[in-house]
């Protein structure tokens, strides 16, 4: 009985402590992202395309001109830099493009976009965005679109060597041709 006694101290001790460490890494609740992680794949021809993003929400805010200001970098997402990943090389709106990972920038406009792949794929925003690390830059016309809460990417399969990505939220749409082998 007397070791019982000495030995249960010691056993609740045990207990409380792996029960602390047990809630210390278990205890603290997962944030949950205001702008949800989100990706999207397709495979056109040969060409594996990826594109990993944050989708903000609209929220009853005005988007275009304010939250997302014209004539200023942009990240095309949220939190960190929309990532594009191509599995072999590609043409986009006609203009060549490496096999490789990019951040996927833009420069908004009222009418026409500037689109932006940075060699630099891993980034926290535009915030260390580098012009000198640009792959390629595009110009392209914007579309009117229905109402679109979440920000997200479609890729339609226009042919079996090309698709459109359109990146496309509140009630616009930016769409690329991109062409493959």
């Amino acid at each position: 009985m007397k070791y019982i006694y000495g030995i249960l101290p010691l056993f609740i001790l045990a207990i409380l402590l792996f029960s602390s460490k047990s809630l210390a890494q278990n205890g603290k609740k997962d944030e949950v992202r205001l702008s949800p992680k989100a990706e999207i794949k397709q495979q056109v021809g040969l060409t594996d395309v990826q594109i990993l993003y944050g989708r903000p929400g609209v929220k009853g805010r005005t988007i275009w001109g304010k939250l997302v200001p014209y004539d200023a970098v942009w990240r095309a997402g949220a939190n960190e830099a929309t990532k594009i990943t191509f599995s072999t090389d590609v043409t986009i709106e006609g203009k060549k493009l490496k096999k490789g990972s990019y951040s996927f920038f833009t420069i908004p406009g009222k009418k026409e976009w500037t689109l932006i792949f940075n060699k630099v794929a891993d980034q926290w925003g535009a915030f260390e965005y580098n012009e000198s690390q640009d792959a390629l830059r595009i110009k392209v016309k914007t579309e009117k679109g229905s109402w679109q809460e979440w920000l997200a990417y479609t890729i339609t399969k226009v042919s079996d060597n090309s698709a459109v990505i359109r990146l496309e939220w509140e009630k616009l749409k930016i769409p690329f041709k991109v062409d493959v082998k």
